[in-house]
């Protein structure tokens, strides 16, 4: 199993994740968020990304204020800087957003540890998913991605998944 919470992985992969590295590493972005303990979700990481797919990083902060501060600092001045306050799953969240060279990032904190966070734990389902199915699946997942899905709500179709896809796929068992 790929040892996700780490970026070293990407250093062997496909072109789009070696690309990813060099900009993560060059750019110091984990570095610069260290203290929030921040993990490289989303599709990039298992390689189901498409064109239009961004860098999601997730974030475990205990203090927004000084969350906030510290994404304003880091990443404030790159180009398409955003930030703003939501709830999801009845939780606060801060999600900032920013470009630098050819990827989009989202940076999405909230105050539970990242490898509780449901994008941390999606992401280690999908990949125990692909790797127990052969590559066609990896294909269709794709194509319907190209077709508008996000990424969950993709492979509930494909596994037949009935109800809410984010929590159903919670639930998956290979």
């Amino acid at each position: 199993m790929i040892d996700f919470t780490t970026i070293d992985y990407l250093k062997n992969g496909n072109n789009r994740q070696i690309q990813a590295y060099e900009i993560l590493t060059q750019y110091h972005i984990l570095s610069d968020i260290a203290e929030f303990e921040p993990i490289l979700a989303g599709t990039i990481p298992i390689a189901i990304d498409i064109e239009s797919s961004d860098l999601d990083i997730i974030c475990y902060w205990k203090n927004k204020t000084k969350f906030i501060e510290k994404l304003h600092v880091a990443f404030g001045s790159e180009n398409n800087y955003t930030i703003r306050e939501t709830i999801i799953d009845n939780r606060e969240s801060i999600i900032a957003s920013f470009r630098i060279g050819p990827f989009e990032f989202e940076i999405f904190g909230q105050n539970i540890p990242t490898q509780q966070q449901n994008a941390y734990l999606h992401m280690l389902i999908e990949h125990e998913i692909l790797q127990s199915k052969d590559e066609t699946f990896r294909s269709e997942i794709i194509k319907l991605k190209q077709k508008g899905y996000k990424t969950e709500p993709a492979f509930a179709f494909l596994l037949g998944l009935n109800g809410d896809p984010y929590a159903e796929l919670l639930k998956y068992k290979i």
